[in-house]
């Protein structure tokens, strides 16, 4: 049996790491899962309550989750005139989404600032984070060449987040370091991230196959569904700028770093064109209501964490 450091140790690097939580893959959206209302509304359920509220399932009836949805809409009516404009609907999405960021960063902070004093420099993080295995040089890792690589893939984007260069961060350089995709002097490190994991055979580029194989990894016998043939194709005439078979940093950053896409304002005309039946372009409460499931779902799909919190929580 391991003695408790020990445990300890191998549990504060099992929750740590918050980095290496999943590839920054694409500029910060409202969602991981694909926009396809014709099989579900995952992605609107995220985008309307948040990603970590809206993971709770089961657990309120259809009538009472309606009746929390109803207190959710008064909060959006700002102006207080019946209806919900683009412009209400657009700040509460980019509400629900910066909250999700503080939420995160809050969670944690209190982990790697070890001294209290309301900044964590890269020795708290990586000793917090690495601790254990650094003392014995990841010798006792089994993928001891995974654990180096995520150490130098965590000091890169601190050194980055790390504006001033005094190696310790601030509570936004911080965030820029758990959430990169949201600032635009993170953009470098997003682009060589991406690079790196699409990258199997560590040429520095992306072929097709790395591109495809990055999101489509077919069965024995399983036949490739259509729109992986759409994907070669978007590669081949729209990624391959330069058509030399490869997409490169510059290539890659075009891709997941399109410009300025605003999600949440995009969201916003969306969750309106399908509820607004009487086209006047804002929505109504009944509206709204008649659309429940789009909002926050059914017991097949998700309720969201936000209707179980009391309406002063919101």
């Amino acid at each position: 049996m391991l003695p408790s450091f020990i445990w300890f140790c191998l549990l504060a690097a099992a929750v740590a790491v918050p980095a290496q939580e999943k590839r920054i893959h694409h500029q910060a959206d409202l969602s991981d899962r694909a926009h396809d209302d014709a099989h579900d509304f995952q992605y609107d359920h995220e985008a309307f309550l948040g990603k970590e509220e809206a993971k709770t399932f089961d657990q309120l009836s259809p009538e009472e989750s309606k009746a929390r949805l109803a207190k959710i809409v008064d909060r959006i009516d700002t102006d207080k005139d019946g209806y919900i404009s683009h412009a209400e609907l657009h700040y509460w999405i980019r509400h629900r989404q910066r909250r999700y960021i503080e939420e995160n960063v809050n969670k944690h902070w209190h982990d790697y600032d070890k001294n209290q004093d309301d900044r964590i420099g890269w020795e708290e993080y990586k000793n917090t984070t690495y601790g254990y295995y650094l003392g014995e040089e990841f010798d006792d890792v089994e993928d001891k060449a995974t654990y180096k690589s995520m150490l130098t893939r965590d000091e890169r984007r601190f050194k980055a987040a790390d504006r001033d260069r005094d190696g310790v961060a601030t509570r936004e350089e911080f965030t820029a370091f758990l959430h990169p995709e949201e600032f635009d002097h993170m953009r470098d490190v997003v682009v060589q991230e991406t690079v790196e994991d699409i990258d199997k055979d560590g040429d520095g580029k992306i072929n097709l196959n790395e591109y495809i194989g990055d999101m489509f990894s077919p069965e024995d016998g399983e036949s490739e569904p259509d729109w992986v043939q759409t994907e070669r194709k978007h590669f081949s005439e729209f990624r391959d700028t330069n058509k030399d078979g490869y997409l490169d940093g510059s290539e890659v950053a075009h891709w997941i770093l399109p410009g300025e896409v605003d999600h949440a304002d995009n969201e916003a005309k969306h969750l309106i064109h399908e509820t607004d039946t009487d086209k006047d372009e804002k929505i109504t409460k009944k509206e709204v209501l008649a659309n429940w499931n789009m909002f926050v779902g059914s017991q097949a799909t998700n309720y969201g964490e936000d209707l179980t919190r009391r309406h002063d929580e919101l």
